[in-house]
């Protein structure tokens, strides 16, 4: 990987409050921590803006959430490439070369994707085609996008975990 990172928003499409709540936390906290800067989701949730708010004040980074922003607005504006990660496209191997390393739009999906998306995205990307969870293929993709590199990333919260063989460590800092 270069010295400088690739700049990686995800955009989490068709997010429904009262019944993706937990998966698109976890899409978020995926995001923070295998190398995203920050996550967009098209439904607004204050709710899970402040969950994941205290995730990042305790453990550190600086990652962002916005929730209830146009998802056709976002992908129009992007000046980068597109993502779109869907058991529907190219397999991960063979796009993942392609796919520039300056500034990312990584698109996961909650409910049915309209087909524009397919149309606007200049990478239609399959973790696999089978059925499986949006929070898996979007920390495979981030994964292999950077190399491993984005787990390796220091995050300077006030709550580090120390990896131990047995047991647990966490360290607070004061």
């Amino acid at each position: 990987m270069s010295a400088d990172p690739p700049r990686i928003v995800v955009l989490r499409l068709g997010h429904r409050p009262a019944r993706d709540r937990r998966v698109t936390t976890h899409v978020c906290l995926t995001a923070r921590a295998f190398g995203a800067e920050r996550a967009i989701v098209s439904t607004k949730d204050g709710g899970l803006e402040r969950t994941v708010d205290k995730v990042v004040a305790k453990f550190g980074g600086g990652f962002a959430v916005e929730t209830g922003v146009s998802w056709r607005k976002v992908v129009n504006d992007w000046r980068g490439a597109v993502v779109h990660l869907t058991m529907y496209g190219e397999t991960l191997e063979d796009a993942l070369p392609r796919i520039p390393r300056d500034e990312v739009l990584v698109i996961v999906g909650a409910q049915k994707v309209p087909g524009e998306v397919f149309n606007l995205a200049d990478f239609n990307v399959a973790v696999g085609n089978q059925p499986h969870s949006e929070v898996a293929a979007l920390a495979v993709f981030l994964d292999r996008f950077l190399e491993g590199d984005g787990l390796r990333r220091p995050f300077a919260g006030n709550v580090v975990i120390v990896p131990s063989r047995r047991g647990k460590t966490v360290r607070t800092r004061a």
